[in-house]
């Protein structure tokens, strides 16, 4: 978990780091959540500063408008009101998002995509998933689950996927896919362990099979991007996540690959991401800001409602 105490104008003024513990259960992990979010606002307080809102970002499907985080394979989550839960045990207002959406609005106002109005910020890591932010505001969709960029069929006859289809996108240009491909046929006994990182070193290297499994990776996904492209007509894209540290080696090669995929699409600025693994706090601050300020605009909008109706009442008399 990285855990933040952030101030409205996005400068992390203390940033911590604690263990998951998802193997404790999924009730173990939200007891957690909450005792780091009461110490950081005790913390704040014996500094001096007031705490004003909790943003919390999780993975897997998020209901925000609710506050419940409906389901998560890596955490165990299942219809936890986790934002009802923070109320009542902070008294503060609270937000809940993805942590791949919140990352993205990070990205889009503090970071690499800053000033750019419409941003697809794009993590690889185990996984590969999306958030696309307009103006500031990341898309949540209908049922929660927008931006699961990974699950674009890229591959018809590619490695089933998790969710159950053949040949999407993270079966083939995740971190965890690039490692597992390179080890099956390198033969489990010389690449169980090898990593994308390494995969990555060993194309630089010239070594012939990673060359290969890294170029299918840089493919597949310039194929996702050019369709989430043509989907959403983005200035820029913004790699984040575990594969975009390997720099270079992965834009270069991108950058053409996707520039040959356009036609008539604006071709998007690509770049990688310049917050780190601390975008997720960053932006889950951001968010609960945001919730903060619609809250205080509906208040004033009340006050002012309900002072008209004195006033048109004052006025019958």
């Amino acid at each position: 978990m990285k855990c933040a105490l952030v101030r409205p104008d996005g400068v992390a003024v203390r940033i911590e780091r604690h263990p998951t513990g998802a193997a404790r259960g999924p009730a173990a992990v939200v007891g957690t959540i909450l005792d780091v979010a009461d110490g950081l606002a005790a913390k704040a307080r014996a500094d001096g500063l007031t705490p004003i809102a909790v943003g919390i970002a999780v993975p897997g499907v998020v209901d925000e408008a609710r506050g419940v985080a409906v389901w998560s394979a890596n955490v165990g989550f299942r219809d936890v009101p986790l934002r009802d839960l923070a109320v009542k045990r902070l008294g503060l207002p609270t937000a809940l998002g993805h942590d791949v959406r919140v990352g993205g609005l990070a990205e889009a106002r503090l970071g690499a995509g800053r000033g750019a109005g419409h941003v697809l910020f794009v993590a690889i890591g185990t996984g590969i998933a999306a958030a696309h932010v307009v103006d500031g505001s990341a898309s949540v969709g209908a049922h929660g689950a927008a931006g699961e960029i990974g699950h674009i069929m890229v591959r018809p006859d590619g490695p089933r996927c998790g969710c159950g289809r053949p040949g999407c996108l993270e079966t083939i240009a995740s971190a965890a896919a690039i490692g597992r491909r390179y080890a099956e046929l390198a033969g489990e006994a010389a690449g169980a362990s090898v990593t994308a990182a390494d995969v990555a070193e060993r194309a630089a290297a010239g070594e012939p099979l990673a060359s290969q499994v890294w170029q299918d990776a840089v493919e597949a996904l310039a194929d996702g991007l050019a369709t989430g492209q043509a989907l959403f007509d983005v200035a820029t894209i913004v790699l984040g996540g575990g594969l975009a540290q390997a720099g270079d080696r992965l834009l270069t090669p991108l950058r053409a690959a996707l520039h040959e995929r356009m036609t008539f699409h604006r071709e998007p600025r690509l770049v990688a991401a310049a917050l780190g693994d601390e975008a997720g706090c960053l932006g889950a601050a951001l968010l609960a800001l945001d919730a903060v300020r619609v809250q205080d605009h509906d208040a004033v909008r009340v006050r002012d409602h309900d002072a008209v109706r004195v006033r048109d009442l004052q006025e019958k008399r």
